[in-house]
C-alpha cells in the first residue's frame, strides 16, 4: 500500500483592501485684512493683551526700577536718581520715591560707603585716596566719604601696602634694582598710596630680601 499524503492546506482568501483615505483640503491662508482684524491668527495674542494693559504710573515705574536695581547690588541715591532720569521719570516723582526708600532703609549712602571701603581695601588693596575717588564718582556726599575712609588708619594702610609689595616682589627678581623699585612703587601709586609711603615700603622689602644697596634712586612712576 502506498502511504497516504496529508492534505495540502488551502490558501487563505486575500484580505479586502481598505479604500484610500481622502485628504481634507487645506484651508486657504487668511487674508491680510483678516489677520489685522484678528491678532490671534498671527500668534500674537500675548503681545496684544500686553499692549492693551494700561501703562504703569510714573511712581509705580520708579519704584519698580529702584527695586530691580537694588536687588543685584547696593546702590547710592545718585545712582538710582540717574537711572530714573534716563527713564524720563519726573524729578518730583523720583525725589518722592528716593525719600521713601531712605526712610525704610533701602537706600543708605553711609552704609554703602563703609562697606565699599572695607571690601575694596581688603580685596583690591586700594588706599584711602583711591577709595575716596571711587566713592565720589558714585555720588556719595563728601562728608560721608571722609567718614568712611576714616575707618582706615595709617597703620592699616601701610600694612596692606607691605602685603601687596611682598606678593609682587618675586615676579620682579632678575630685573635691574632701580626698575624693580619703580615698578613696585608705581603699583602702589596706582592704588592710591602716597609716594613717600610707597618708596619706603618698597625699599624695606628689598632690604629684607638683601638686595637693597641703600642708593637713592630718582622717583619716577612706571606704568606696567
Amino acid at each position: 500500500m502506498r502511504p497516504t499524503r496529508p492534505p495540502r492546506p488551502r490558501p487563505s482568501p486575500p484580505r479586502p483592501r481598505s479604500p484610500p483615505r481622502r485628504r481634507r483640503p487645506r484651508p486657504p491662508p487668511p487674508r491680510a485684512d483678516a489677520v489685522e482684524r484678528n491678532p490671534r491668527r498671527r500668534g500674537g495674542s500675548s503681545e496684544s493683551r500686553a499692549s492693551q494693559e494700561p501703562p504703569l504710573e510714573p511712581e509705580e515705574q520708579a519704584r519698580a526700577l529702584c527695586l530691580r536695581l537694588l536687588t543685584g547690588t547696593p546702590r547710592t541715591r545718585k545712582q538710582l536718581a540717574d537711572a530714573m532720569r534716563k527713564r524720563e521719570i519726573p524729578d518730583e516723582v523720583a525725589e518722592h520715591v528716593l525719600e521713601r526708600f531712605e526712610d525704610v532703609g533701602l537706600i543708605d549712602d553711609q552704609a554703602f560707603a563703609n562697606a565699599w571701603v572695607e571690601s575694596r581695601h581688603r580685596g583690591r588693596g586700594l588706599a584711602r585716596s583711591a577709595l575716596a575717588r571711587e566713592l565720589r564718582t558714585r555720588g556719595v556726599d563728601a562728608e560721608l566719604v571722609s567718614e568712611a575712609v576714616g575707618l582706615l588708619d595709617h597703620e592699616q594702610e601701610e600694612q596692606r601696602a607691605r602685603e601687596l609689595v611682598l606678593r609682587r616682589l618675586p615676579g620682579t627678581r632678575g630685573l635691574d634694582r632701580d626698575k624693580r623699585v619703580r615698578r613696585l612703587a608705581g603699583m602702589l601709586a596706582r592704588k592710591g598710596y602716597p609716594e613717600g609711603l610707597a618708596l619706603r615700603v618698597v625699599r624695606d622689602a628689598l632690604a629684607e630680601e638683601g638686595t637693597d644697596e641703600g642708593e637713592e634712586e630718582p622717583w619716577v612712576w612706571e606704568h606696567e
